[in-house]
């Protein structure tokens, strides 16, 4: 072992950044056994999912955006329509970044509905049950950034 390579190599709880920067570093060169397997591979489980979570939160914003548009006309504004466009395309490049996760909208759609509903109601004022009780847009319509329920944008 070279000389370079006998020091100690950096505990994952003691210094995160440096530990990361070390584990890239021993994945270059190929140094497999140095390789502190059981973190690293938890750090890439946490990391493969952040993006669903990332989407996930983005739809229900999205969701709570699109509900507020529908159902309060009167007080539609420059920053809820930026917040639509934002929201959509933020999902459609994490979707087109990981195209693995093209069905994950679908799949988490009404429970994330159902929290963009709660949210809408809070923020509206207006009866939760002014809000239908399951999602009234399909995917491709809340995706869709020419898709704007009750009308379109001023």
């Amino acid at each position: 072992m070279a000389k370079a390579d006998a020091r100690e190599l950096v505990a994952y709880d003691q210094d995160y950044h440096a530990w990361l920067s070390e584990q890239i570093g021993l994945l270059r060169a190929g140094r497999w056994r140095d390789i502190d397997v059981a973190n690293l591979t938890d750090e890439l489980t946490g990391l493969a999912s952040m993006t669903k979570r990332e989407i996930a939160s983005r739809l229900t914003v999205l969701l709570q955006h699109l509900l507020k548009w529908q159902f309060q006309p009167g007080n539609r504004s420059n920053s809820w329509r930026a917040t639509i466009s934002e929201q959509r395309s933020r999902i459609n490049e994490d979707i087109a970044d990981s195209p693995s996760l093209k069905r994950y909208p679908s799949q988490v759609l009404e429970k994330e509905y159902g929290y963009a509903r709660l949210r809408a109601a809070d923020e509206t004022g207006l009866p939760l049950d002014v809000f239908p009780s399951h999602c009234p847009y399909t995917v491709a319509q809340t995706l869709d950034e020419d898709f704007w329920p009750g009308g379109e944008p001023r």
